[in-house]
């Protein structure tokens, strides 16, 4: 895959969480609908989708589903296939493999619902996608350094090595952060047990296999855990689209 025309078709938004770290707030609504800077968090997803065209998004839904149901019914581009987990959570991977026959199988993206960025130059999605080479990966993150991060309490996950194969950072401060946003094969998940299951799972056996690969971003990823780190990432939001004008 090279070139903005390879761009995948399809991405996996996952937003079936239960956001219990933004209470009170997701008492009354899921997390991937609280607005930062007048936007939702699951919108800040699906327009950086849109932008590089991305024709269909596989949302998952779990917590107070109808409102994510609602929010995105007239939404066009990308077209939204729910993905309904009500009978159960099943974790970042086990709703990948729920959806296995809406995302097809063609490469294609993942991206959290409780994270977003904000591009500097060619969009970041659009650079993953000319990094992609699924001949050498299976799968390929978009990592962000923690100078470039608002709202990350955690350490690094992950170690480039010069070829761009990716290991464990064990929180090392040269290490960066896995920033919420990838490319992946759906061989990954062939005859993969339905359930729940993490992506580190996929990401672990990637790295043993040699085939997981990074990509730095350009600009500023933000992430909101807390109703307390609304107010720190609308400020970046403002800071960051400043700075693109």
């Amino acid at each position: 895959m090279s070139g903005e025309s390879n761009i995948p078709a399809v991405a996996m938004v996952l937003a079936a969480g239960l956001g219990k770290r933004m209470r009170p707030i997701t008492e009354t609504m899921p997390k991937p609908l609280v607005r930062i800077s007048g936007k939702t968090l699951l919108d800040w997803g699906l327009d950086s989708l849109a932008e590089v065209g991305v024709e269909k998004a596989v949302v998952n839904v779990h917590y107070l589903p109808d409102q994510i149901i609602e929010h995105v019914a007239s939404r066009h581009a990308p077209r939204v296939k729910i993905s309904d987990e009500r009978d159960g959570l099943l974790d970042s991977a086990g709703g990948i493999v729920r959806a296995r026959q809406e995302l097809g199988a063609d490469p294609f993206y993942i991206v959290n619902a409780d994270t977003f960025w904000i591009d500097h130059g060619m969009p970041n999605l659009a650079r993953l996608a000319l990094a992609w080479d699924a001949s050498r990966m299976d799968i390929l993150l978009m990592l962000a350094d923690l100078s470039q991060a608002t709202g990350h309490s955690g350490g690094t996950d992950f170690l480039v090595e010069a070829n761009g194969q990716l290991r464990r950072a064990a929180g090392s401060p040269d290490g960066l952060i896995y920033a919420g946003a990838a490319i992946i094969h759906p061989r990954m998940f062939e005859d993969a047990p339905e359930g729940p299951v993490s992506l580190n799972r996929y990401f672990d056996q990637a790295i043993s296999a040699g085939r997981l690969f990074g990509m730095q971003m350009h600009g500023s990823w933000i992430t909101v855990g807390t109703p307390e780190a609304i107010a720190p990432a609308e400020a970046a939001v403002k800071r960051a689209l400043a700075g693109a004008q």
